[in-house]
């Protein structure tokens, strides 16, 4: 396994440079090679699991070279980023033809999976940076792909925020590099725990939950989510809210709280209350939305918000229902927004008021629709109900009563607002402008059909007892072990 680990960067990269060299007179090349990338990561991905491996770059030992460590949390990761890449790219295959320059599109999102999937491995502070910015100039440009005027002002702006996070990272970046004189995530961390936490270091911990917190969209820092999630193409709409906001976002800022500075009870509170108001604000600028893509941008904000709080907790369950939840809104979120895709694609709308009996006319899509509806509102038997009871269980253990209330206010407020999706996209009484449908084509519905297996299949990860869901014990273990890589 120590050879694979660097394949998870080196083989997006690689195929993203020749898909352009080979795809201008070979029009079906983007599409396969798109997708045996995807499917060859997703496959690593699941045999990288129990495993833990540190990578030497070049055979410079530590902390002279740089370090690709694989542990139990970047393996969850991984096969979050990697799955819901293969989704994307299978429902692209037919969902792209509404657009043009499919060969760039894919170079795009193949450099997106490597930024990705760099940051959940990097055992260096620099080179998380690095490959965040990989991710996110890539991300930029997937925003603006349709170049009409809401896409242009959506990546501007979102280009905009994410570069003060950028910079907040690398001012950052710099404070504990010139307080440590290291990079390694290891190394610091060792250094850290004998300094005294004074004014530069919580200086540079505020820069870090500034700057990711920019990146995982958390209140207030999520004013850019609400118009470039909905503006891009549906594939990358479900990447920015079912993968990206984690993986450089949440990912990177759990991992420097646990496992480099070390949590404190100050920092666990700062992350309860951002948790709070990000599930709280969400769910309320939620309900009274239209736009299913806009209604579902917002959502993300809630549920993130849920990750967060569990996090925040500080106990092995509220940790584990955390990265439990994580992975199952990469699911069902990812879902809900190739449903969208699936809508807009054939009806030309997605505005809820224009809309009504595509259940019968889509039945693919309004079941599958319907699984991802039914699991981030939280109805048993499906994932999001046994992730959300994790971290209600959790509060509720740690003594934290009102925000297990406010958990259950907002689980209720998100039903309440995709009973509506529901109503008025799928059961509401057919209106005759949608008799010429344009018929969704199969990849489309065989990656919903896939996200929606995935959805039931993750609600047995409870079997072993709740508070140690498969992987996701590993990935806790991880966060709840101390120093990163000691």
């Amino acid at each position: 396994m120590d050879r694979l680990v660097p394949l998870f960067v080196a083989i997006p990269l690689g195929v993203a440079f020749v898909i352009p060299m080979v795809s201008r007179r070979l029009r079906w090349v983007p599409d396969l090679l798109g997708n045996l990338t995807l499917f060859v990561l997703a496959a690593l991905s699941f045999a990288a699991a129990g495993h833990e491996v540190i990578y030497h770059m070049g055979a410079w030992p530590t902390p002279l070279g740089v370090d690709l460590r694989l542990d139990g949390l970047s393996a969850l990761l991984l096969i979050a980023i990697n799955v819901i890449g293969l989704a994307a790219t299978l429902f692209s295959v037919s969902y792209l033809e509404l657009y043009t320059s499919k060969f760039r599109y894919y170079s795009l999102f193949l450099f997106m999976v490597a930024g990705m999937n760099g940051t959940v491995l990097s055992g260096d502070l620099f080179n998380i940076f690095v490959f965040m910015e990989i991710t996110a100039i890539a991300s930029y440009a997937l925003v603006a792909f349709g170049c009409e005027h809401e896409e242009l002002e959506a990546a501007f702006k979102y280009a905009v925020l994410g570069s003060v996070a950028s910079t907040f990272v690398l001012i950052g970046v710099a404070l504990v590099y010139g307080m440590t004189g290291t990079l390694n995530l290891s190394h610091m961390a060792a250094k850290l725990a004998g300094m005294e936490a004074g004014s530069p270091i919580r200086f540079a911990l505020a820069l870090f939950i500034g700057g990711f917190g920019l990146k995982a969209a958390l209140v207030p820092f999520h004013a850019w989510l609400p118009d470039a999630h909905p503006s891009a193409p549906a594939p990358v709409s479900a990447m920015l809210s079912g993968v990206m906001i984690k993986a450089t976002g949440v990912y990177v800022i759990a991992r420097l709280l646990f496992n480099v500075f070390g949590i404190t009870p100050d920092l666990l509170l700062i992350l309860r209350w951002l948790g709070l108001i990000s599930m709280v604000g969400g769910v309320l600028l939620a309900v009274g939305q239209w736009d299913m893509k806009r209604l579902f941008a917002y959502h993300s904000i809630s549920q993130i918000g849920y990750v967060v709080l569990g996090l925040g907790l500080g106990t092995p369950l509220g940790i584990a229902g955390g990265l439990y939840h994580l992975i199952n809104h990469s699911a069902f979120k990812s879902l809900l927004f190739l449903n969208a895709g699936s809508v807009e694609y054939a009806t030309g709308t997605r505005d809820l008021k224009r809309l009504g009996g595509l259940n019968r006319l889509m039945p693919v899509t309004g079941a599958t629709s319907m699984v991802a509806s039914m699991s981030i509102a939280g109805i048993p038997p499906f994932n999001g109900f046994f992730s959300k009871l994790i971290i209600i269980l959790a509060c509720v253990q740690a003594g934290h009563q009102g925000l297990a209330a406010w958990a259950v206010f907002v689980s209720l407020m998100t039903l309440a607002s995709f009973l509506k999706v529901q109503k008025y996209a799928f059961f509401e009484s057919f209106k005759g402008a949608w008799q010429d449908i344009r018929r969704v084509p199969v990849p489309m519905g065989a990656a919903m059909i896939l996200l929606a297996v995935c959805c039931l299949a993750m609600s047995l990860w409870v079997i072993g007892g709740l508070d140690k869901p498969l992987l996701v014990e590993t990935a806790t273990q991880a966060l709840t072990g101390g120093v990163f890589g000691l």
